[in-house]
């Protein structure tokens, strides 16, 4: 696997696991796995997480940021 990209096949990140990590750790990269062409779960930045967690959880933490993402 030479390019990550945001989006990448569970079966292709599960061959090339290390590229992933690499990516998403060194270059600062949200992965998206999918099946079927729809996300399945993300890969995210350890720091991400962190936050995440000290907010109180993804549902917290999608509320807080529900009133500053803007809309297409």
């Amino acid at each position: 696997m030479d390019h990550i990209t945001d989006d990448v096949p569970i079966s292709e990140a599960r061959a090339n696991i290390t590229d992933v990590i690499a990516s998403v750790r060194l270059l600062r990269r949200c992965v998206f796995l999918t099946r079927r062409d729809k996300p399945q779960a993300a890969v995210i930045p350890v720091e991400l997480g962190q936050l995440i967690r000290q907010v109180g959880g993804v549902d917290a933490a999608a509320a807080i940021l529900t009133g500053h993402v803007p809309r297409n």
